[in-house]
């Protein structure tokens, strides 16, 4: 039932009578919005409300892979098996292939390394990041999709 705009302490008077609270719900607004109910049933609903929303929530997380341009076919096809159950598991995963020294001359090499892991993986995924030089590492990201 809505009464309309009244004075603060008649309010009160109304809550008190009837054994309530006078709960202001939205004090931003002009007039403050308040409501009589009682206020431990309302503050418990809350809580719920809160915990069902974190309860829906997901969080992404990032796995990183770190590999080497002149990494063998036996151990990249490990990292490739890690990849798949990273992806499996709904997480991104971040390849970054690190360079050492005069290796970073030769950049072809890292991305014929990412190409041959991203043309063996089997699965539903999405490149989100497309491969890019960042100082001494070349970094790409996958996503599920």
């Amino acid at each position: 039932m809505q009464v309309g705009i009244i004075p603060t302490r008649e309010a009160q008077t109304i809550a008190e009578e009837s054994g309530l609270d006078l709960v202001e719900v939205s004090p931003d607004s002009k007039p403050p919005v308040c409501k009589i109910m009682n206020y431990s049933k309302y503050k418990y609903q809350m809580e719920i409300s809160e915990k069902l929303k974190k309860k829906k929530q997901t969080q992404i997380i990032v796995k990183e892979i770190k590999i080497r341009p002149k990494i063998d076919k036996n151990d990249l096809n490990t990292k490739r098996k890690q990849v798949e159950k990273f992806l499996k598991n709904n997480n991104k995963v971040k390849i970054t292939v690190m360079f050492r020294g005069r290796e970073i001359v030769h950049k072809e090499l890292g991305m014929k390394v990412l190409d041959d892991l991203v043309n063996d993986l089997n699965g539903n995924f999405a490149v989100e990041l497309k491969p890019k030089l960042e100082g001494y590492n070349m970094i790409m990201i996958l996503s599920p999709s």
